[in-house]
């Protein structure tokens, strides 16, 4: 499908396009009646009901001002249209706040904080992350990630399953801060599953490549452990 060179070419969050679907038939909306509301009410003359269509079933996604627009239109957020948000930019749309209304409660100049966007590495100082996870709603999960901190906790806790973990507890909640009792709890578990994982494969195969193969896939998956470990904690 071609598309028009005035179409702003601005990239876009995951789009949902099964929740776009249901969204617009329940409201007894047809892709015609909102490609003519995206037109008229948002200036989006290319716009046309074989794109709605196309959004609908994942041919393609819609962008940033395309996304404002269908929400407008469907009578939603634009975070009920999108996947769960990964990037800075994500978060934002998810949110409905445009760039200037995050710059300016976390305390960036606009151009800094477009540039993060682009780059998606964050580089605010503690108090301005602070303000950037509670105006955009961050969980801690999406804070260490949109923070740039993900891989740096990949690495601390890597080392924490593989070595002695209490060496960790410190270290790990500078990245991700959470009560060191939990903090505690969950290394110690995952300190556990590791050695246990990796003393019973060993056992059966003497170090064989499966057995390493499932260590690796273990500790490739730490953060997402660790996240489930901590969800799990009382």
């Amino acid at each position: 499908m071609r598309r028009p060179s005035s179409r702003p070419e601005q990239p876009g969050p995951p789009f949902n396009a099964l929740a776009a679907r249901r969204l617009r038939a329940g409201l007894g909306m047809g892709p015609e009646h909102v490609a003519h509301g995206m037109r008229v009410s948002y200036g989006l003359p290319y716009v046309t009901p074989d794109l709605i269509i196309a959004w609908e079933r994942g041919i393609a996604s819609p962008g940033n001002p395309e996304l404002t627009a269908l929400a407008g239109v469907l009578w939603c957020s634009p975070g009920e249209l999108i996947g769960r948000p990964e990037t800075l930019r994500e978060h934002r749309i998810a949110r409905g706040l445009a760039p200037e209304d995050v710059a300016r409660t976390v305390g960036v100049e606009l151009r800094a904080y477009l540039k993060m966007e682009d780059t998606d590495a964050w580089r605010g100082t503690d108090r301005q992350s602070a303000l950037l996870a509670d105006v955009l709603g961050l969980a801690l999960p999406d804070f260490v990630a949109v923070t740039g901190r993900e891989e740096q906790l990949a690495e601390l806790l890597s080392s924490a399953v593989s070595t002695r973990w209490q060496g960790y507890v410190r270290p790990v909640a500078k990245v991700a801060p959470l009560d060191r009792r939990v903090l505690e709890n969950v290394l110690q578990q995952l300190h556990q599953d590791y050695q246990g994982h990796m003393a019973a494969t060993l056992s059966w195969g003497g170090g064989s490549g499966d057995s390493h193969a499932q260590g690796r896939d273990f500790l490739d998956r730490i953060v997402d452990h660790f996240w489930a470990a901590v969800e799990k904690q009382p």
